[in-house]
């Protein structure tokens, strides 16, 4: 059963071009017509922004000001980015300046909620 879950894990997750590569294997090597499972599966990437949305994997944190508590940001921006103190204290007088890039969606959430509760305005490109 735990090979059928995985082989299902590995469906859900094709992208649209993956999906009409397999349709035209299936076509092509064993004369099925999947159109209507393409649909099925490529069915809720293919909505408005979504496909937009779906290829954006990675992001930018951009860190746009200080905000009211300095000392407290620029803490926060050293123990998140590794940086020496004056390192980050200069990043943080040289806002907007770029914390991180390239990093997961789910990462870059974070590191915004940290930094906005410890005052700062950040902004995710």
């Amino acid at each position: 059963m735990a090979d059928l879950k995985a082989f299902a894990e590995q469906l859900v997750n094709l992208t649209v071009k993956e999906v009409n590569e397999l349709a035209q294997i299936l076509k092509d090597e064993y004369g099925i017509e999947p159109a209507a499972a393409a649909v099925a599966v490529a069915g809720p990437a293919a909505g408005g922004d979504a496909p937009v949305a779906e290829e954006k994997s990675t992001f930018d944190v951009i860190l746009k000001e200080a905000g009211g508590s300095k000392l407290a940001v620029v803490k926060l921006v050293k123990d998140l980015t590794g940086l020496g103190l004056k390192e980050a204290k200069d990043l943080v007088d040289g806002a907007p300046k770029e914390l991180k890039a390239g990093v997961a969606k789910d990462e870059a959430e974070a590191l915004k909620k940290q930094l906005e509760e410890a005052g700062a305005v950040v902004e995710i490109k």
